[in-house]
C-alpha cells in the first residue's frame, strides 16, 4: 500500500503517524490530499504538528534516560552527533528551534539535545512551537502545489526530461550539502 493510499484511507491518523515516522514527504502529501478536500486544513497541520511533537519528544526522552547506553555513545562518535551538538552549543534555542528543518539533523539533533542540561519544559515549548512552524510550512505546500505538482508528475514521469531534471536537482543538492558540510 502506497503512502498516499494510506492517507487517503486512514486520514489524519496516517498523517500523524507519518509526521512521526517518515516527516515531510508524508506531510506534503497530506497538504495534497487537503487540497483534493479529504481532509480539513487547519486538522492537517495539527496531526502533523503532533506527529512530529511526539517523535521529537520521544527522541529526547530517549537521549536524556540513555545518554550512557551504548547505542546513544556509539550515535554521539559519529559526525552528525558531533555538529548537532556543536550546533547546540553555540545558540541552543535557535537550534532546538530549527533542527527539523536541517537535512541530516533531524533524527539525531533531539538525541543529541537530550544528553546536554537543557530543561525539559524548555525543549517542549520549542519544540512544540517548532512543529506546529514546520507542520504548517509543509502542509501548506502540498496545498499549494500539490494540484500543479500532481499534474505535472501524471503527465512527465514516463518521460526521460524529468528523470534527467530529478538526477540534476539531486546533484545540485548533493553538492550543497558537500559544501556546508565542508565549512562547518
Amino acid at each position: 500500500m502506497t503512502i498516499e493510499a494510506l492517507v487517503a484511507r486512514y486520514g489524519l491518523g496516517a498523517l500523524l503517524l507519518g509526521a512521526g515516522i517518515e516527516g515531510e514527504t508524508v506531510v506534503v502529501l497530506g497538504g495534497i490530499m487537503v487540497q483534493r478536500g479529504a481532509l480539513p486544513y487547519v486538522g492537517a497541520i495539527l496531526a502533523a504538528a503532533i506527529g512530529s511533537f511526539i517523535a521529537d519528544q520521544l527522541f529526547f526522552a530517549a537521549g536524556r534516560r540513555f545518554r550512557d547506553h551504548p547505542r546513544v555513545r556509539r550515535w554521539s562518535a559519529k559526525p552528525a552527533f558531533a555538529r548537532a551538538l556543536a550546533a547546540f552549543e553555540r545558540r541552543p534555542t535557535l537550534f532546538v528551534f530549527a533542527f527539523r528543518f536541517l537535512y541530516g539533523l533531524r533524527t539525531v539533533s533531539p538525541v543529541a539535545i537530550g544528553t546536554t542540561q537543557l530543561p525539559l519544559a524548555r525543549f517542549v515549548v520549542l519544540n512544540g512551537a517548532a512543529a506546529l512552524l514546520w507542520a504548517t510550512i509543509f502542509v501548506s505546500i502540498g496545498y499549494w502545489f500539490g494540484h500543479g505538482l500532481s499534474e505535472v508528475i501524471g503527465r512527465w514521469l514516463p518521460s526521460w526530461q524529468v528523470l534527467a531534471g530529478g538526477a540534476a536537482v539531486l546533484a545540485v543538492l548533493g553538492g550543497v550539502t558537500w559544501w556546508v558540510k565542508r565549512r562547518t
